[in-house]
């Protein structure tokens, strides 16, 4: 893969997708790729994060605590452990390999270095926060409108 293709599933990665080219090729340049083979374990589900991982080829099925949760895959330009991008944390899932793939790991110090050195990147984070917080706030008003609704009158 070149650098235009890894730029180009960067800039499609959710946490990415407002970086400018330069961020990106830094992303590119910097991030530690791993090879999969099909069924290999990525990390297993309460291990610490080494970070945050971007997926450049084939799929990789998460299997929730939930016993009874189907799996969740992830696909080319997807990211796994957005929070492990910014600070260590015990993984939440079982993450592995449905078909040979390739993963780009992104470490909370190699998104630091990104976002001190470009600061639109660092203010593009700070926007999709803000919008994804509202999109929250949104959401849990319509389910209090609806409680409030359901709620027996008083007499």
């Amino acid at each position: 893969m070149g650098l235009d293709d890894d730029i180009a599933i960067l800039a499609a990665a959710p946490v990415f997708e407002r970086f400018g080219r330069d961020a990106l090729r830094l992303l590119s340049f910097a991030g530690e790729r791993r090879l999969l083979e099909d069924g290999e374990m990525l990390f297993t589900r309460g291990a610490p994060s080494d970070g945050g991982y971007v997926v450049m080829s084939g799929t990789i099925a998460l299997a929730l605590a939930r016993q009874d949760a189907p799996p969740v895959t992830v696909a080319r330009s997807g990211v796994i452990g957005r929070n492990a991008l910014f600070r260590t944390l015990p993984r939440p899932a079982d993450a592995r390999a449905c078909e040979a793939s390739e993963v780009m790991r992104v470490t909370p110090s190699l998104m630091s270095r990104v976002l001190r050195e470009f600061p639109d990147a660092a203010a593009a984070i700070h926007d999709g926060m803000a919008e994804e917080l509202l999109g929250l706030v949104r959401g849990l008003s319509g389910v209090r409108e609806r409680l409030v609704g359901l709620a027996p009158r008083k007499r």
